[in-house]
């Protein structure tokens, strides 16, 4: 059965992608055949995905395994944890794959192997602390959800429904199913909207269940924080005590070691406690640098999805949706050239909205496909494309400074060349809607985390110095018009 199955999974790998079969058929295993009833029988870690195969893949599968097995008219059977036998006759074994309510029990031996640290105060043994009620509403009434991301607002297409679907499922039994849930994408693909849907989706099933959606830049700095103020107790105190945590943007931890041995301890106390874990990155946990080896396995205990970039019928299915909250009146063909027209991601698709509805309102002019076309001219010829712009701003700020473009590629770490390209970096992700990982490969392969810093202090130096300000103005409009 073992062999016919991993045949299988070879098979099915050329017609689905090797990521589907990671996400839904890995986690299955070809239990029995019925030579009688010339049926099959699949073991399926759960009831969610013995449901999602039936509705999705029950072809795909009949057809293959008919084919392996040289066998017609093949009967597949889907069986789960919680179905233990067939009929009197054929009893299923128990050997079925392990459910993450029995991997917490794994968890356990697992944490011992945490390193104390003596600078965040991390150990095993300490005992876990209580909080007065009147903290625990106070966190209640401070989890940062957006009430207008929910599950209506929230467009499903082939890009995310599988991402979709997860969420909505852990809503409906948290802790149970898919823990931790890892969604990765890029840019504006509506990775933050699903965080928010899932809380606040959960916090009207259940109002009690303490809820919290976080960023990792916050996490990292209310961490500092609580070590300068030697609150650390405090602050672990407040995530023991959460229910369902968001965290979003998990690449950010890159290179914080003590940030990451703190977020290793909180994990494993809400896993073992079947707390609910939602993390998002812009890429797949092992591909994130900087991140300690047990933590990127932690990070694919549960279910990893990813979201991509919306096919045509989705953008302007989302498009519609925007116009009609905002009571903006779209025309078939204006909705049609403003979707084919973005290739980056749903954000700049929502930006190119508001930008044609605002220019209608201030000319008191009904949006058009002319009016459309006039105001995105940008976007055509396909002049903004990425991997163009990247390279524009690259040269236009080499010139402007009279740097060579090696010299920014460089390690060099000269005052003058970093700060150079740390302006380089600023414009770039100013004017692009590229991720921080593409822009820092692009610049001479460095880290999101670096380019993150570089942004950040460009801002700072824009807020007390006009006269850089005004430089960096002159800057973008070189790009913009070059």
């Amino acid at each position: 059965m073992e062999n016919i199955w991993q045949n299988f999974l070879k098979n099915i790998k050329e017609e689905v992608g090797s990521q589907t079969v990671e996400t839904w058929f890995k986690a299955v295993s070809l239990e029995k055949l019925n030579h009688e009833t010339n049926t099959v029988y699949l073991n399926a870690p759960n009831q969610f995905v013995k449901n999602w195969l039936k509705e999705h893949y029950l072809n795909l599968i009949t057809n293959n395994l008919q084919s392996l097995l040289k066998l017609n008219n093949l009967n597949v059977e889907f069986i789960s944890p919680e179905v233990k036998q067939i009929n009197k006759k054929n009893i299923i074994p128990a050997s079925v794959i392990q459910t993450i309510e029995t991997q917490a029990t794994v968890n356990k031996n697992q944490n011992s192997n945490i390193e104390n640290n003596p600078n965040n105060s991390i150990e095993k043994s300490e005992p876990k602390l209580n909080l007065p009620t009147k903290e625990n509403n106070l966190l209640k009434k401070t989890n940062n959800l957006n009430p207008n991301y929910n599950f209506d607002t929230f467009i499903v297409g082939p890009n995310n429904s599988l991402a979709h679907a997860a969420g909505y499922a852990i809503c409906q039994n948290l802790g149970k199913v898919y823990n931790p849930l890892f969604i990765y994408g890029g840019t504006g693909l509506g990775k933050t909207h699903l965080l928010h849907a899932i809380g606040n989706e959960v916090k009207n099933k259940d109002n009690s269940k303490i809820i919290l959606y976080q960023t990792t830049d916050k996490f990292t700095n209310e961490f500092i924080s609580a070590i300068r103020l030697d609150k650390i107790a405090i602050f672990r105190q407040k995530y023991q005590k959460i229910d369902l945590l968001l965290l979003d943007d998990i690449q950010f931890l890159s290179n914080k070691e003590q940030t990451q041995e703190m977020f290793f301890h909180i994990f494993n106390l809400l896993y073992e406690e079947k707390k609910q874990i939602i993390l998002s990155s812009d890429t797949f946990p092992k591909e994130i640098k900087g991140l300690q080896a047990r933590l990127k396995s932690r990070l694919e205990w549960g279910l990893v999805v990813d979201i991509q970039m919306p096919d045509l019928e989705t953008k302007i299915a989302i498009l519609q949706k925007k116009a009609e909250q905002n009571g903006i009146i779209l025309t078939e063909d204006v909705v049609n050239f403003i979707a084919s027209k973005i290739t980056s991601n749903i954000r700049e698709l929502e930006g190119c909205l508001i930008r044609v509805s605002a220019f209608s309102t201030l000319t008191n002019k009904p949006i058009s496909l002319d009016l459309a076309k006039r105001v995105l001219l940008h976007l055509n010829d396909n002049n903004k494309k990425e991997g163009i712009m990247l390279e524009r701003v690259l040269h236009v700020t080499a010139s402007y400074y009279s740097m060579s473009i090696n010299d920014l590629r460089s390690q060099k770490r000269q005052k003058n060349i970093a700060l150079i390209r740390q302006v380089t970096f600023y414009m770039m992700k100013k004017l692009t809607f590229c991720s921080l990982k593409t822009i820092g490969e692009f610049v001479g392969q460095r880290d999101h985390s670096t380019v993150l810093h570089a942004i950040t202090k460009v801002e700072q130096m824009i807020e007390q110095d006009r006269d850089f300000a005004k430089k960096l103005n002159n800057i973008e409009q070189k790009i913009l018009t070059s």
